[in-house]
């Protein structure tokens, strides 16, 4: 039997081994680090005090969620992790995997762990699996059969169940920045011998095409070097006719739509007209629905500029039937408008606050009648009920202002709205002091 175990996986398969660089491979393969600390945009984990070097360091290995974006390096580190703790490495993507290669997989890593040796199984896109396939995992993670490391670009608080999150560590990686995009081009300059035929804005800009991918400014890089004559320095205008624009990283119904629509809403609600209008151009250049957006803008126009500038809403509402009637991309420069107009005007969400207080009365305080004397009375029953007596017009009271009490007498008078001292609402605040005493006056 100890024969058969050791025929059955007596080394991981091809398939299962961290890949070895291939020569004539893609350069992004052939540059893949062969130790943790060569990783590069990720120190937080893989530096000499980041999680993963500390988890090594402890001489146990335990599952983990990796949850970053596109070319931060998440398979490479996975892969990593195997080899320095001498794990079998096996990939599988959620895409291509059912729940029947799933059961191969854990028999396989069963029968290595008899031999002696722990599997790390690598799991890309792991948010794909629904929620009775991340289920199957639960056994053999809690069992010690196999060493879980997950990859997923989508929140996993979103997107894997709880049970799953229970049992693994979820590490965050980040977008590369400027810098280590830069250590990436010189680290391929140094492996193709040869410097990037490009000059010092033209490589500025191959680093902003790769919109924080590690994996795809090292594909920007080759196409440069391939496309590039000899002798020949490409400016920015070069390199724009020998590569096509990569397309920023954005998923409509994900992270990034919201990301961004929360920075736009967030903006504009700090009166940065700047930082707005980038959002904002970001979201449309990305391919959001403007509708969408023009709907959003309405929103913020009611939730944060309010009676602060009246008039806010009426632009948005312009702006969206702007959008409406001209469509893209004459309708856009309306939303731009609309925009900066509300980030620039005096804020509040007075109105905003008082409707959420109102409502929670209304909810708290049920089906109360409101007082009689502002009831109609229809009917002879209704006027013998006392419904309208004592009601008192107040365009003939002095000021149009009566003064009368339109609560119901079971809740009392309550306070929603508190006008803030900015823009229209400083005015509307004068009015409501004026209103509060002469109600005081006319009671007594």
């Amino acid at each position: 039997m100890a024969d058969l175990f050791a025929d059955a996986d007596p080394q991981p398969s091809r398939r299962s081994e961290p890949a070895a660089s291939a020569v004539n491979g893609p350069l992004a393969e052939r540059l893949r680090p062969q130790r943790l600390g060569d990783v590069v945009g990720q120190e937080h984990l893989t530096g000499p005090e980041g999680a993963l070097t500390r988890m090594l360091e402890s001489g146990s290995l335990g599952s983990v969620i990796l949850w970053g974006p596109p070319g931060s390096g998440k398979t490479t580190v996975a892969r990593l992790l195997a080899r320095e703790v001498d794990y079998a490495f096996e990939q599988i993507s959620a895409i291509f995997t059912g729940v029947a290669d799933l059961k191969k997989v854990f028999e396989a890593a069963r029968l290595r762990r008899t031999s002696g040796r722990q599997t790390l199984l690598f799991v890309d896109e792991i948010h794909r699996f629904n929620r009775a396939q991340q289920d199957s995992f639960l056994p053999v993670m809690e069992d010690g059969t196999i060493v879980l490391v997950g990859a997923t670009t989508e929140n996993p608080s979103f997107e894997l169940n709880a049970a799953l999150l229970s049992r693994a560590r979820v590490l965050t990686f980040r977008a590369h920045d400027a810098e280590s995009l830069g250590q990436l081009l010189l680290r391929a300059e140094e492996a193709m011998k040869r410097p990037l035929p490009l000059d010092d804005a033209a490589r500025d800009m191959l680093v902003r095409m790769a919109d924080g991918d590690g994996r795809a400014v090292l594909t920007l890089a080759e196409e440069v070097w391939r496309a590039a004559r000899p002798g020949e320095m490409l400016d920015g205008e070069g390199l724009r006719s020998v590569v096509q624009r990569r397309a920023p990283i954005y998923d409509k119904g994900q992270d990034g739509h919201y990301n961004l629509i929360s920075a736009l809403h967030k903006s504009v609600r700090g009166s940065d007209p700047d930082a707005a209008l980038y959002y904002l151009c970001r979201m449309l250049d990305a391919g959001e629905d403007p509708l969408y957006l023009g709907r959003r803008i309405v929103r913020m126009a009611s939730e944060d500029i309010g009676l602060a500038d009246p008039r806010a809403l009426l632009v948005a509402n312009a702006a969206k039937d702007a959008y409406d009637y001209l469509g893209s991309p004459e309708g856009e420069l309306a939303l731009a408008q609309a925009v900066v107009y509300l980030a620039s005007a005096p804020k509040s969400n007075a109105v905003y606050v008082a409707y959420k207080a109102a409502m929670r009365a209304a909810k708290e305080h049920g089906s109360l009648l409101p007082p009689r004397h502002i009831l109609n009375a229809p009917t002879k029953l209704m006027k013998d009920e006392g419904y309208g007596s004592g009601y008192a017009y107040d365009h003939d009271a002095p000021d149009a202002f009566s003064g009368q009490d339109y609560f119901p007498e079971a809740m009392g008078r309550t306070s929603f709205y508190q006008p803030t001292g900015r823009g229209e609402e400083a005015r509307i605040a004068e009015r409501m002091e004026r209103w509060a005493r002469l109600r005081q006056e006319r009671r007594k």
